[in-house]
């Protein structure tokens, strides 16, 4: 059972925030503001999402690159943060399952996710 005034809260926070409908499996920008000082800039990161858990205004998504030197990085990213500017999905995946964790020891072209739409 939770409290109404949070879930009040909850709800009004989540409408305020436009978020695209994406999934495991789908290629997305984020463009997140860094502060540095007192400066600020935006920087994109763009990868695969292979998870998404939570709910509410803790939901959650993990993004995975492949960076410099072929290191693979992971960032997660709370869906509903003041810190994120906006979310593009680039495409979308086909895969069958939720959670993609098994691209973490895949290389290369073994960890290519089909786009949907194509055969």
């Amino acid at each position: 059972m939770r409290n109404k005034y949070i879930e009040h809260f909850e709800k009004s926070q989540i409408e305020a925030k436009q978020v695209p409908e994406f999934r495991a499996g789908d290629t997305v920008r984020v463009a997140v503001e860094i502060k540095e000082g007192d400066k600020t800039r935006i920087q994109n990161f763009e990868g695969v999402c292979i998870a998404i858990r939570g709910e509410g205004t803790g939901k959650t998504f993990t993004v995975r690159k492949i960076g410099a030197n072929n290191i693979g990085v992971e960032r997660i990213f709370p869906l509903y943060s003041d810190s994120i500017k906006d979310i593009k999905v680039v495409r979308r995946g086909r895969v069958r399952r939720a959670k993609l964790y098994y691209l973490r020891e895949r290389k290369g072209k073994a960890a290519r996710i089909r786009e949907l739409g194509r055969k």
